[in-house]
């Protein structure tokens, strides 16, 4: 395991310097993340002794300070300029060399049993090791220590962390946990082993012969160079959350030196006519799995579908499955607002498993996928099937129904099948029809050897220059105006996973109800079947990708932007999940808009994406960078504003392109007792508001300033956001779904100014 101190770091004494390098390290320990007792009101004298009574101080994870500052490790947020931290500390025997472990910012004095050992003026950018003058050595004794700290904060971060160890074996850093929150949602409440996340996951392509593996699995957490599965475990964890969820019930990160590994067994039967292939809906970085010990594939990307055919691993009765999971999670990873150090905009990071894992058994020939395009102005369906071991098929049979009225069918050779639907009923958000479909192969004498479910919604995506010259989004050929919320997917006790399935669909009819047409699904991918619910109440999305690696400077809608320079290696994997997720997500007729790249985030190779992705699928716009920096290439030009909607109208610049506010408002209001985290800094775009009478008078402002906007040549507009998401409460609800801020049926009275004719 590699160490958590630079190399050259060096163990600093009054008098003395240590060299230290990661060779002294080999089989270094890791230090437990104890409590501390602390204070930020100035203690009484003697506060350092060892007998002192702290009885009355609170009690907290180290280290103490705020989140942004340098390497800092924020278990208990300190933003007062002083603090006093006590802990006893355990020694089996006092080390020949002993030193303080310590990350300040800033003048800090360390005690030992009321002894002062060292004092520090200024801040460091890390931990080091400070070596304990040999004059004050004997203050260490075997047995109950106890260490006392005092640090003054003067400006800009604060932080302090501190650790009694062994100078000539330096330890591990404590493991950390994410910030535990008590919110939960009203579903997570109710979530259990027996009945987390039931749903058939893949709506498009349904098969009837499937099994859920969702429920308790063992898990355990080892050092990065482990590759055979762990002989003990360290507990169990909840599948489909991940390892630092409340509802995954470990609440633990992944560090990038380890490995997270998952254990359960699971019955089946081996025959000569049917494969059985095993499903991970997503998993959150690079994951191995093993099958009785065999390794029956590797998957690196940590948002989309993947499965194995894991037959020939098999054997009748019970089978062992083990999953052996890495997750760096920043980098090159696309990670999108996971981060180790979360504050601001940016979240806990999710690693391991976190949507559905399924097994389903099809025959030997079978149908690996469904492509579905539709054409509103004929009429038309075409269905695309791709098989496994497709030479034993003679044709393919295809049935499109209305309820249970057959209006369409096809039989014979595969291909890009098309099918036409005499008065078509069109798919939109006003009336969101869907016909549905099976597709089924069949052999030489017309036997089916597979048959899967799936539907289409017909409609068409458009763009039209209006009457005042300026480009308009069409759907089915009519102008429409696309009025949605920044919608970001997060949940205080799944992160990434919805708790539940009813739970992921009250969001989205929730903004149904209030007036919403559109849904901007910001830099996340969702589960399957939050698209089939879209798709069902008729919602369109803008789907991002999911960012991450290296950005350029952000310099917005300003003319000659450059881009970030990305590693081939690393442009390749950007553009493998890029392309899994149109793959996986085209034949939904929600969605409606294609968005490479968000705010400069990893953007690179702008105008080789953007001409790759309209190629990829012209039957979608293309939202080449929302908010980032424009080039021009695809279909829209996007300005972000805070907190009021603007756009830096440039008529000759902007003539071919649609032009919309990709985000603005995030005006926030804290909902006492529904706050993700108290102590921290709860905000929102232009500050908080005193009332919520305020509150609801600047989002009014909001919609009037996008609505003279949109007589201007604005096409588009998306509000910041659907929920709060941990610090950021600029929520139309609060982040536990249980409060609206403001009522559905009021906000849907507001914005019918958006549908109405200019």
């Amino acid at each position: 395991m590699r160490s958590p101190f630079p190399s050259h770091l060096l163990l600093v004494g009054l008098g003395a310097l240590i060299a230290f390098s990661p060779a002294n390290n080999a089989h270094a320990n890791r230090l437990e993340n104890t409590p501390w007792q602390y204070t930020l009101e100035k203690p009484a004298d003697g506060w350092q002794q060892a007998d002192f009574d702290d009885s009355g101080w609170k009690s907290g994870q180290g280290g103490f300070g705020t989140r942004g500052t340098p390497n800092a490790r924020v278990g208990t947020v300190w933003k007062t300029k002083n603090i006093w931290i006590r802990k006893t500390v355990s020694l089996d025997e006092v080390p020949a060399h002993p030193a303080i472990l310590m990350h300040y910012d800033e003048d800090t004095e360390v005690y030992i049993n009321g002894k002062l050992v060292l004092t520090k003026k200024g801040w460091a950018d890390d931990y080091d090791a400070f070596s304990i003058d040999a004059a004050d050595r004997d203050v260490l004794k075997a047995g109950e220590n106890v260490l006392a700290v005092h640090c003054r904060q003067n400006s800009g971060g604060q932080f302090i962390d501190a650790h009694i160890v062994d100078g000539d074996n330096l330890p591990l850093l404590p493991k950390m946990k994410p910030f535990v929150s008590e919110l939960i949602s009203p579903w997570g409440s109710e979530v259990s082993a027996d009945n987390v996340w039931q749903e058939y996951p893949r709506p498009q392509m349904v098969r009837n012969d499937w099994n859920n593996l969702n429920g308790n699995w063992d898990y355990a957490v080892t050092e990065i160079g482990q590759v055979d599965a762990p002989q003990e475990w360290d507990g169990e964890i909840l599948v489909p959350f991940c390892l630092e969820s409340k509802l995954g019930g470990v609440q633990e990160l992944l560090s990038e030196d380890e490995v997270l590994w998952y254990h359960r067994t699971f019955s089946a039967s081996r025959t000569d006519t049917e494969r059985t292939l095993l499903h991970f809906e997503a998993v959150d970085y690079a994951s191995e799995v093993f099958v009785n010990g065999t390794s029956v594939g590797k998957h690196v990307g940590g948002n989309t579908p993947f499965f194995f055919d894991v037959t020939d691993a098999l054997q009748d009765g019970e089978n062992q499955l083990v999953v052996r999971v890495e997750d760096a999670t920043e980098a090159w990873q696309l990670n999108g607002k996971q981060r180790r150090n979360p504050g601001g905009i940016m979240y806990t990071q999710v690693s391991g498993i976190w949507q559905t894992v399924w097994i389903e058994q099809v025959p030997a020939s079978y149908i690996t996928d469904l492509t579905i395009l539709t054409d509103a102005n004929e009429g038309t369906i075409q269905v695309t099937p791709e098989f496994e071991n497709g030479d034993a098929v003679a044709k393919v049979r295809v049935s499109v129904k209305d309820g249970d009225h057959e209006v369409a069918n096809y039989s014979g050779k595969a291909g890009d099948i098309v099918l036409t639907i005499d008065d078509a009923k069109l798919w939109s958000p006003d009336s969101p029809h869907l016909y549905n479909l099976e597709v089924a192969l069949l052999d030489s004498s017309d036997n089916v050897l597979d048959r899967v479910g799936s539907y289409a919604g017909i409609r068409t995506v458009g763009k039209t220059r209006d009457e005042d010259g300026h480009m308009r989004m069409t759907l089915n050929g009519e102008i429409i105006f696309h009025w949605g919320p920044l919608d970001q997917g997060w949940w205080p006790d799944g992160l990434l996973t919805p708790p539940s399935d009813e739970g992921m669909l009250f969001d989205i009819e929730w903004l149904k109800a209030a007036g919403f047409n559109m849904i901007r699904k910001h830099i996340k991918i969702e589960p399957r079947r939050y698209y089939y619910y879209c798709d069902k109440l008729g919602m369109m999305v803008w789907q991002d990708q999911v960012s991450g690696g290296k950005n350029p400077p952000w310099t917005r809608m300003a003319k000659n932007p450059t881009d970030a320079q990305w590693p081939a290696e690393q442009h390749e994997q950007f553009m493998l999940e890029f392309e899994r997720m149109i793959d996986e997500l085209e034949s939904h007729p929600s969605i409606v808009v294609w968005g490479p790249f968000n705010e400069a985030w990893g953007q690179h190779q702008t105008m080789e994406v953007g001409k790759w992705t309209v190629e990829r699928d012209p039957s979608r716009l293309v939202n080449i960078a929302s908010g980032g920096n424009f080039w021009p290439v695809g279909d829209i030009a996007d300005h972000h504003s805070y907190p009021h909607p603007n756009f830096p109208f440039d008529p000759a610049r902007y003539k071919n392109f649609i032009k919309v506010v990709g985000e603005f408002g995030g005006h926030g209001y804290p909902v006492q007792g529904h706050l993700w985290d108290v102590s921290r800094n709860n905000w929102g775009y232009g500050g908080l508001p005193k009332t919520k009478a305020e509150y609801r008078d600047r989002y009014v402002k909001s919609l009037e300033i996008l609505d003279e906007l949109r007589e201007k040549g604005i096409a588009a507009g998306v509000y910041t956001q659907t929920t709060d998401v941990e610090g950021e409460i600029n929520g139309l609800m609060s982040y536990d779904r249980k409060v609206i801020k403001i009522p559905a049926e009021e906000l849907k009275e507001l914005h019918q100014r958006f549908f109405e004719e200019e």
